[in-house]
């Protein structure tokens, strides 16, 4: 569904979300249902969102970002059918509750660190920058990245950065933090990303050598795959029939997380062979939509972040409908 409503002028939401139109289009599709944007953020796709809805459609926003629900609050004192949750999406069963609803028609989920978390350098999530080292989405939460790198064991630091960053090198990387912090702690975000220059012996073409430590150490600092996990349960345990939930991720690890979880339930119960089953039994309450999205030629000229961007969108089969046709 395409809404022909756009935002007002002089909103304060001058970040464009990444592949923002399409995944409204496959979200949205009862004006009149109630829908979470699990992932706020500056909230590109709620505004989108409430444009497509009526006067009797609901929009609920969820984020941990405190600087989030700034914006979050002044958007629901503009728009009545807007609401909010500060907290995890993993949190999403008791945001919903707390809501006052059972159900949903539809789940947005645009995972990892938004624009504005990068562009602002006193986060600490981006090596291009200087900041403090803290890398927290909720910076009431704690340990921040520059704690746990001052007490965390080599062993644990190696782990991290090569579970979470894929990082061939984080056993060197590791060492180095170890030697390093001995003299200073290490506290801003130039600091770490100069160290791991030091570290890393083979350099990758048109990627900066602290990319995957960044990344790991803001996924673990962060829980990101712990509460995506749980998130996307909570968030297909309150689809009603016939609803979506929508999820863009940005790197691999995501993507094969969500990958795995949405075909999983649109395969259904995987029984040992032998089993006498009914056709009940081997069905699944779950669909996938289309395959795996990405951004465009123009969207990704428009927003580099926009290059690894992958949509996948399962629906929760409406039974109700699929009787009715057969009848």
């Amino acid at each position: 569904m395409t809404s022909d409503r756009k935002p007002e002028a002089g909103a304060e939401f001058s970040h464009r979300s990444v592949l923002l139109d399409s995944a409204v289009d496959y979200m949205v599709s009862d004006p009149d249902g109630s829908y979470v944007d699990a992932t706020f953020g500056r909230g590109g796709h709620s505004q989108l969102v409430l444009g497509c809805l009526g006067t009797s459609g609901q929009l609920l926003g969820i984020d941990k970002d405190p600087e989030a629900i700034l914006v979050a609050e002044k958007l629901a004192e503009a728009d009545s059918r807007f609401k909010y949750f500060h907290g995890s999406f993993a949190e999403l069963g008791r945001a919903v509750s707390e809501a006052g609803w059972e159900q949903v028609d539809g789940v947005l989920m645009d995972l990892g660190v938004s624009s504005p978390q990068l562009d602002d350098a006193s986060r600490g999530f981006s090596f291009m920058r200087d900041g403090p080292l803290d890398m927290r989405m909720n910076p009431q939460q704690s340990p921040s990245a520059a704690e746990w790198l001052m007490y965390a064991e080599e062993q644990e630091i190696a782990d991290v950065i090569f579970r979470y960053g894929e990082e061939k090198f984080s056993r060197r990387i590791a060492r180095q933090v170890v030697e390093r912090r001995k003299e200073a702690p290490i506290e801003t975000t130039l600091q770490l990303a100069a160290l791991v220059s030091e570290a890393v012996p083979r350099k990758e073409k048109h990627k900066h050598p602290a990319t995957r430590t960044f990344q790991a150490i803001r996924i673990f600092i962060n829980r990101e795959l712990e509460d995506l996990e749980i998130g996307l349960q909570a968030a297909v345990d309150r689809l009603a029939p016939g609803g979506r939930l929508v999820v863009i991720s940005f790197h691999s690890l995501e993507d094969r997380l969500v990958k795995r979880f949405m075909r999983d339930l649109a395969r259904g119960p995987r029984l040992p062979k032998g089993i006498p089953v009914t056709a009940a039994q081997e069905t699944s309450d779950f669909r996938l939509i289309g395959k795996a999205s990405k951004a465009g030629a123009g969207e990704v000229s428009e927003n580099v972040r926009a290059r690894s961007a992958v949509m996948r969108v399962l629906e929760r089969i409406d039974n109700t409908k699929t009787s009715q046709g057969s009848a």
